[in-house]
C-alpha cells in the first residue's frame, strides 16, 4: 500500500516525512554543537543521547515498507559538504577512546573484530543524512526518505548502532567502576609502547570527562 504523505512537500508536522527530516536535522546540528569542544566534559554523554535517538528514527525508516523514489534517477544534489574538520574536531575531542573493536556483521561466523573509530563514524553518519536532506529541502521528499531508508540499512545504521554500543560501553566502564583493559593494539597507529600509554591516558579521559557528567567521582 502507498503512502500518499512520501510525495507530499506541504505535510504537517504529524506526517512521517516530517517526523523524520526533523529528527535528521536535529542530529546534524546537535552532533556539530558538540564538535566545537565548548563542552568537553559533557561530549560522550551527549552522543550516547543523540545518537540513541536518531537509531529510534532509523528504526522507523527500517520497520517501513520499502520506499520507491518518485525519480528512475537520483536527482544531481551537487558537492558533498566537506566534512574533514567534523571528524577531526572529534578525533581530537575524543582522544585517546576514539578508537574501538567492531564486528562488521553479528552473523557472519567467525568473523575478526576490526579497529573502527568513532570520529569517522560521527562523520560518516552526518554525510548519509546530510545527503538525504538535500533532497529534503528541495521537495524531493520520495527521494530522501528512500535514501534514508537505504543508507539506514547499508551503512549509517550499523555505523551508529557501533558507536552507541562503543559510547554505552565507555559509560559502563565508568559507572561500574572498571577501568579499560589492555587495548592490545586496538588504535593500530601506536606501537606497543603507545599502547600502555594510550590505555593510561583513557583511563584519565574516561574518569576526568565523562565520570563528572554522570554524578561518579572516582578517588
Amino acid at each position: 500500500m502507498s503512502d500518499p504523505t512520501l510525495h507530499n512537500a506541504t505535510q504537517n508536522p504529524d506526517d512521517f516525512a516530517v517526523q523524520i527530516s526533523d529528527s535528521v536535522e536535529s542530529f546534524i546540528v546537535a552532533v556539530t554543537e558538540v564538535a566545537r569542544g565548548d563542552e568537553p566534559d559533557s561530549a560522550v554523554p551527549f552522543l550516547l543521547l543523540e545518537i540513541s535517538q536518531l537509531l529510534l528514527t532509523g528504526g522507523r525508516l527500517g520497520a517501513h515498507e520499502d520506499i520507491v523514489p518518485q525519480d528512475r534517477y537520483e536527482p544531481d544534489i551537487g558537492p558533498e559538504p566537506d566534512v574533514d574538520e567534523l571528524r577531526e574536531r572529534f578525533a581530537t575531542l575524543l582522544d585517546p577512546v576514539d578508537v574501538y573493536n567492531e564486528l562488521f556483521d553479528p552473523y557472519v561466523p567467525r568473523s575478526a573484530p576490526v579497529a573502527c573509530r568513532i570520529s569517522d563514524d560521527l562523520a560518516d553518519i552526518v554525510t548519509d543524512l546530510r545527503h538525504g536532506l538535500a533532497h529534503y529541502r528541495a521537495g524531493r521528499i520520495s527521494e530522501a526518505l528512500w535514501w534514508w531508508q537505504f543508507s539506514y540499512l547499508s551503512n549509517w545504521g550499523p555505523t551508529a548502532s557501533a558507536a552507541l554500543r562503543a559510547l554505552q560501553s565507555l559509560v559502563a566502564h565508568v559507572r561500574l567502576d572498571q577501568p579499560l583493559d589492555e587495548l592490545d593494539g586496538l588504535d593500530t597507529d601506536s606501537g606497543a609502547d603507545g599502547e600502555e600509554n594510550l590505555e593510561e591516558e583513557a583511563g584519565k579521559v574516561m574518569a576526568a570527562e565523562i565520570a563528572g557528567p554522570l554524578g561518579l567521582h572516582r578517588g
